[in-house]
């Protein structure tokens, strides 16, 4: 069995199946609180990178009018909200394990992030593809699993399903040094610089 055959067997039996969240919108009809959508959200599957789910749960790209009705009805140009913004993001790390296969295409990953992480993955550094630095607070709560927050110079701290880190627009990187997959759940706020 060849590397990459082995690691989506691994994952396989780790719950291949994409993660599926239940998001639920609310509204203003008639000065009476209603339900505007209620709908099961599929993850977004990396192709490049087995294991690696990305969902993003909702968007305003800058402060939102509560005037108006919110939507959410086309994947924007930007998962980064501007100042005032908002957006709200489950993501699945697989196993580091995954990157160091020798069959990992790390200029796939980088192309399909690209396209899949508008506003983020042209922030990811071309050295090491894990750093970046947004002009966001993030708010990032391990929802299932463990993960490493890398900060400069190697600083690195280990967490735990429950914990929350407060990101203030400072370089990172989310390592899983783990052998099952983490889930992380991000509130990015738009912030000026």
């Amino acid at each position: 069995m060849n590397g990459t055959a082995s690691k989506k067997s691994e994952l396989s039996k780790h719950g291949k199946k994409p993660s599926a969240y239940r998001r639920i919108v609310t509204g203003n009809a008639n000065g009476k609180s209603v339900v505007q959508s209620d709908e099961q959200m599929q993850a977004y599957q990396f192709k490049s990178v087995p294991g690696y789910e990305h969902t993003l749960i909702w968007v305003n790209a800058v402060t939102p009018d509560l005037t108006k009705e919110q939507k959410f009805d086309s994947y924007p140009d930007s998962v980064v909200p501007g100042p005032g913004g908002t957006s709200l993001h489950f993501v699945t790390f697989p196993p580091g394990s995954v990157f160091a296969d020798p069959s990992f295409d790390g200029e796939a990953a980088r192309n399909e992030a690209l396209i899949r992480l508008r506003g983020l993955a042209d922030h990811f550094e071309k050295e090491d593809p894990a750093m970046h630095k947004t002009n966001t607070v993030d708010y990032a709560v391990v929802f299932d699993g463990e993960i490493w927050l890398e900060l400069n110079d190697g600083e690195t701290l280990h967490l735990k399903r429950g914990d929350v880190v407060v990101q203030n627009g400072t370089r990172h990187a989310w390592r899983n040094k783990g052998t099952e997959p983490a889930t992380m759940l991000f509130f990015l706020n738009g912030a000026k610089t």
